[in-house]
């Protein structure tokens, strides 16, 4: 896929507040706070300031859509897990996304996992909040410039002891390089055809 048109189209909170819905499903990417989902948004439309990157985690607290080529949006969701920010902030940043996921629009849903970090209990929870509802969704492991191949090996065998999935059904990025970008276009690209 070939993305030449990338636009900010605006935050939300609540559902009432989201764009009117594409004739297409949207993909959204949800993560710990610093996982690196702007970056990740910022690589794959090829756009370096489409999405506000931050070295202080915890800057994405609204859903904020983006179109793509005008046929479909991209969606960023608020990073959990930081732990800096009141009870209280991070409940509302709970509740902010727990709408957007239980909403009818039809979606996928991409986990973003620090390659070096082993799952938190709240990725875990994502995971299995996700399977539940029955959203479908794949994991992008971000921050791959970081770790050597054979430090890859070693951490996806410490990493599949916390969580089960199939090498075909997760993603390998980095933001740096841009490696793993097509994988994912194209992944979208797929979905997109398959519509009804």
């Amino acid at each position: 896929m070939n993305v030449k048109q990338a636009d900010f189209v605006k935050s939300a909170v609540y559902e009432k507040d989201y764009p009117e819905q594409l004739n297409n499903m949207e993909f959204a990417f949800v993560g710990r706070s610093n996982v690196g989902k702007s970056s990740l948004i910022n690589s794959i439309t090829g756009r370096k300031k489409l999405a506000k990157t931050s070295k202080t985690p915890g800057r994405t607290q609204l859903i904020n859509y983006f179109k793509i080529n005008n046929e479909f949006f991209i969606v960023d969701l608020p990073g959990y897990g930081f732990a800096k920010v009141p009870k209280e902030m991070k409940a509302e940043w709970g509740k902010t996304m727990d709408r957007y996921i239980a909403s009818p629009r039809k979606k996928l849903v991409f986990v973003l996992l620090d390659i070096r970090r082993i799952p938190s209990q709240e990725d875990i929870e994502m995971l299995v909040y996700l399977d539940h509802h029955d959203i479908p969704f794949k994991i992008i492991f971000t921050k791959m410039d970081k770790v050597s191949n054979n430090e890859k090996f070693k951490v996806m065998k410490e990493i599949k002891k916390k969580i089960e999935f199939h090498n075909e059904d997760v993603f390998f990025h980095s933001s740096l390089s841009d490696n793993g970008k097509e994988d994912i276009l194209n992944f979208i690209e797929t979905m997109l055809e398959k519509k009804d």
